[in-house]
């Protein structure tokens, strides 16, 4: 029998009901055999089913379309309640299709599943540069089951999930004043949770010709907002805003916040609040510092600040002194709160990747994808591999979410 509970407002969600007799129900609804059902009834049918199941709901009837349609179902899906089985991993990376030319593509792996194995079709990368192996390409998010792309050229908003995109308009500050030159040293996307308005930054540094003036840096700092489609800038002098570098595992967003490594008085998280517009620095623990033969790496792990500490991938291991060190912040923002939550053993890796469960995903050297369990200490290496350095993975899950604002007069979202 089907028990309902109240999940929302007036909403009830079906969770005991099998998902077969759902599906049922819907196809039994398209053919008019069966009476209408009330919309908040059909609004948790719906919540049950994938993303690529909605998507052809909406062809059904205009009222359906009408409804997967709106801003209350969309909001309502990314709310549901969802378990690990619902997380997908999303893995970007690149193939070598002939001299200095690369396709770049996005795999969906079942996050519940060992092997860890496509479960559809690949997403070619739209708009990104297909050569020098794209290792410098980025991935950030998920926030709301939207992702961010970028080449440093060119900025994709785009939903894995309905295949939607949108191209971000080019920002009228890229060109510098004769004499100076600039250098993309960052970048982040996130959502201002105050507005309810998704952002892109972009960290530039400036700085004039060491060989025909003294050296001049500073930094400008360029922000879009999602809102309005349109982008804004602001300059930070050299001594108010340390020294961004990049990193294969960094620019991550956590907690209305996007941080990067940074360095200036001492190695820093450099922290840029969505909300606010404003920087501040977290201290890494002690033990974490620059020039020292290793790197680093910033991933969630247990809903906290993690940070990981390795080996220089240019550098030869050490089995005897080298280790894996996993660092997390207790207290969010609070220097002194990093605990060593795992000492684990050397592996020759270019980088992290992220953390899912009980997994930290790694890539090797050779590009290849490996994972390795906090619990059985095993090392897994999987049948999925790209051009060396051009992985990059996130724990994602579906949802609906468009790729434009509601009220947005600008470039139109497309699909592939």
């Amino acid at each position: 029998m089907m028990r309902d509970r109240k999940c929302s407002g007036s909403y009830y969600y079906l969770e005991n009901f099998p998902l077969q007799h759902t599906c049922r129900i819907l196809y039994t609804m398209s053919d008019g055999i069966m009476k209408k059902l009330p919309q908040d009834v059909i609004s948790c049918i719906f919540l049950r089913l994938a993303v690529k199941s909605l998507l052809r709901y909406k062809c059904i009837s205009k009222s359906w379309c009408t409804l997967l349609e709106s801003s209350y179902f969309i909001n309502l899906h990314v709310k549901r309640p969802t378990t690990t089985k619902d997380e997908l991993i999303l893995l970007k990376r690149s193939f070598e299709e002939g001299p200095n030319q690369y396709k770049n593509v996005l795999s969906f792996l079942s996050g519940c599943d060992d092997d860890h194995y496509p479960i559809s079709p690949n997403i070619d990368v739209p708009y990104l540069s297909t050569t020098f192996g794209s290792v410098t390409q980025h991935l950030m998010g998920p926030y709301n089951g939207l992702i961010v792309l970028s080449d440093n050229e060119h900025v994709v908003l785009l939903n894995p999930s309905t295949r939607k995109y949108t191209l971000l308009q080019p920002s009228p500050f890229e060109i510098c004043p004769p004499g100076f030159d600039r250098y993309i040293c960052g970048l982040g996307f996130g959502i201002d949770l105050t507005m309810n308005d998704y952002k892109f930054i972009r960290i530039n540094e400036i700085s004039t010709d060491p060989y025909k003036d003294p050296c001049v840096r500073g930094n400008k700092v360029e922000v879009y907002e999602l809102n309005i489609d349109a982008w804004r800038e602001e300059y930070y002098e050299e001594e108010k805003l340390p020294s961004v570098y990049w990193s294969p595992c960094s620019e991550l967003f956590y907690k209305g916040v996007c941080h990067w490594f940074a360095s200036g008085d001492g190695e820093v998280i450099l922290c840029f609040d969505m909300s606010t517009d404003t920087f501040r620095n977290i201290k890494m623990p002690h033990t974490c510092f620059f020039p020292n033969g290793m790197c680093y790496g910033l991933v969630i792990l247990n809903d906290s600040l993690t940070l990981i500490c390795y080996r220089d991938p240019t550098c030869e291991i050490d089995p005897l002194t080298d280790v894996i060190d996993i660092w997390t912040m207790k207290d969010y923002g609070v220097n002194d709160s990093w605990i060593l939550g795992y000492t684990i053993r050397p592996l020759p890796i270019e980088s992290p990747l992220t953390i899912w469960n009980d997994l930290l995903l790694l890539q090797s050297k050779s590009g290849q994808l490996i994972s390795y369990n906090f619990i059985s200490d095993e090392v897994k290496e999987y049948n999925l591999h790209g051009y060396p350095g051009s992985l990059k993975v996130i724990v994602y899950k579906e949802s609906l979410t468009s790729t434009l604002h509601e009220n947005s007069q600008g470039t139109q979202a497309q699909g592939f």
